[in-house]
């Protein structure tokens, strides 16, 4: 169970980490560039789902909070079990990572909006502190903050994409989305060896017992 919460733990400094200090110093919509051409910060705010998805009403923010955390309520329960059942360490590592990602968003959309003050393309956001400093939203309304950006283009002799142009991966996420998507596709690359593993493959320890031969007299 240490190794469990180490990862969550770790995964959740670095994601809210981050999301404050782009909040905090960058402006609505600024790029940074870190490798030209193939990825780069790019601050947005999303208020739905991961990599930009939202439910279209006005209680779907709330409906989408209350979703995540019985999420993680389901993932809480099932990591003790996968933890107790002495499961392969990857598959608790990978379990872990997709906890602490629905962790780190649920941070964002229940208490960022009463955090910060708004995010503007010409104006950095503040601690909200009262007076001038008002939140931009009430608990639960909050958006999650968006900034990793991959922007690998496909290259044009690619048949059909290369065709059409474009980048690889438009979507703009941050290193909770990444903890999650990584965690499932690990699982799925993984799973023959994560589930051939656990307590239910541990062979019973072989005993040897010894047989005395009986040997009869015409023999």
């Amino acid at each position: 169970m240490i190794r469990s919460l180490i990862t969550v733990f770790l995964v959740l400094i670095a994601d809210q980490s981050l999301k404050i200090y782009i909040k905090l110093n960058f402006e609505l919509l600024d790029r940074v560039t870190l490798i030209k051409d193939v990825f780069e910060l790019h601050f947005i705010e999303n208020p739905g789902m991961a990599f930009g998805w939202q439910i279209p009403m006005e209680q779907g923010k709330i409906i989408l909070t209350l979703f995540r955390i019985c999420a993680v309520v389901v993932i809480v329960i099932y990591l003790r079990r996968v933890v107790r059942d002495e499961m392969h360490k990857g598959f608790i590592t990978c379990v872990s990572m997709i906890l602490a990602g629905a962790i780190g968003n649920i941070i964002d959309s229940v208490f960022y909006g009463k955090l910060f003050t708004e995010s503007h393309t010409n104006e950095l956001a503040q601690w909200a502190s009262g007076g001038d400093l008002q939140p931009y939203a009430g608990f639960w309304h909050g958006k999650v903050v968006d900034m990793l950006h991959i922007c690998l283009e496909w290259p044009s002799w690619m048949p059909y994409f290369g065709e059409r142009g474009g980048e690889i991966f438009p979507p703009i996420f941050n290193i909770a989305d990444a903890a999650i998507s990584i965690g499932v596709i690990w699982i799925i690359i993984r799973q023959r060896a994560y589930f051939r593993s656990g307590k239910s493959q541990v062979q019973a320890p072989v005993v040897e017992v010894e047989t005395n031969e009986v040997v009869s007299e015409g023999e």
